[in-house]
């Protein structure tokens, strides 16, 4: 799914008129959470049900989509009913590590069952995705850096969402936690190089908040124990290595259609 363009002017952030900023954390969280949601619309070029919606709650404004669990196609590689847990979990690595690489996003019930709701982020229109992608932009090379913490095994060019603020959000996450390395991905330009401080200390972030057990907790519920310590066992040979990670040998590197 890529949260395309409609017709609508972003508030410079993302942000539909009206709406709710993705950079407002908390607020965001508790609209998605709290909201009474109306589904206005399906994006047909998902491979999942994929429904955007309007969400309203004091006041309070915002699109977002929503993906209920009984529309995820079952996948072979991935437990039938677990995609929505992993976008959220994602979601959750994302504010640990500290850059908010993926608008707000909550587990709730909706018209059509649980499922996952997530702020929606409009791109600018204006701003070469494939560009970007192949691009040494810093914002991209955080991506990169969660996509490998995540095991991201679906990283298209549409999955990036720059709103024209110099951030960079992605979405569509719910193939990513593999206990397996399935890093398929677009963003290989810096594999093999070394891990910028800012990686590091990202990084870092992350392994004490696993330890401390803060993001453990978050994640248990969300992804089985094997994935849990699968992601520490990431983090903590990103920070051993210091380096990016090279492709799998026995894997696809790079998802198709790539965009």
């Amino acid at each position: 799914m890529t949260q395309s363009s409609r017709d609508r002017t972003p508030a410079g952030d993302g942000t539909a008129p009206g709406g709710v900023s993705p950079h407002d954390v908390e607020t965001a969280e508790r609209v998605l959470l709290k909201g009474r949601l109306s589904v206005e619309g399906r994006l047909v070029q998902a491979s999942n049900a994929t429904l955007y919606c309007s969400i309203e709650w004091e006041g309070h404004q915002a699109a977002c989509v929503y993906k209920p669990v009984a529309g995820e196609r079952p996948l072979w590689d991935f437990p039938d009913g677990t995609l929505a847990d992993r976008e959220v979990a994602a979601y959750a690595v994302s504010e640990a590590m500290g850059w908010s690489l993926i608008p707000p996003t909550v587990h709730r019930d909706g018209p059509y069952g649980p499922g996952m709701v997530q702020l929606w982020v409009e791109p600018d229109p204006d701003i070469d995705l494939v560009a970007l992608s192949r691009s040494d932009d810093d914002a991209i090379r955080r991506m990169a850096v969660f996509d490998a913490v995540v095991n991201n095994a679906d990283r298209k060019i549409g999955h990036l969402l720059p709103p024209g603020d110099a951030h960079v959000y992605g979405c569509d996450h719910g193939v990513c936690f593999s206990v397996e390395y399935k890093l398929r991905t677009v963003l290989w330009q810096w594999r093999g190089k070394n891990l910028t401080d800012e990686a590091l200390k990202a990084l870092a972030r992350v392994e004490k908040s696993m330890r401390e057990g803060a993001l453990r907790d978050r994640l248990a519920g969300l992804l089985t124990a094997e994935e849990i310590d699968a992601t520490r066992r990431r983090v903590e040979l990103m920070l051993k290595h210091r380096i990016h990670p090279y492709p799998p040998e026995d894997w696809p590197a790079i998802p198709w259609p790539p965009l």
